[in-house]
């Protein structure tokens, strides 16, 4: 009987131990402030930059629906550069852009999506000429 206490004593501080250790280390959630009501991106640090330097070539949706990592971020841009007619950033800009982005729609566990392609990968500009 004593040993089986005992056993029971010790299964019961390792469940303990287990749920505390879990505990200890909670998911980080990102908490949103606002969405902007006009473009629906988040409203923090560097949308004024997004607003104005992405929204004029596409709508904010594209953005919104899009995840990445900063690279991922970078390689796009390019791409936009290389391909689309996008102009060139000065350095604080691009770094206020890049910022925004890979803090703000980073990617996420619960959105199931493939990776996207980088961006020398994409397909050519069929409108490349009239450009």
């Amino acid at each position: 009987m004593k040993t089986l206490i005992k056993v029971l004593g010790l299964l019961m501080i390792s469940a303990l131990f287990a749920l505390n250790v879990n505990a200890a280390q909670p998911k980080k959630i990102k908490k949103i402030t606002a969405i902007d009501p006009q473009t629906g991106l988040i409203v923090a640090k560097g949308v004024e930059n997004v607003i104005a330097n992405c929204t004029a070539c596409h709508s904010a949706k594209f953005i919104i629906l899009q995840r990445g990592d900063r690279k991922t971020w970078k390689d796009m841009i390019v791409w936009m550069q290389e391909t689309q007619g996008l102009w060139e950033f000065d350095p604080a800009t691009e770094k206020s852009i890049l910022d925004y982005l890979a803090t703000n729609y980073a990617p996420d566990d619960k959105i199931e999506r493939r990776k996207n392609l980088p961006h020398n990968e994409l397909p050519k500009n069929p409108y490349e000429k009239i450009m």
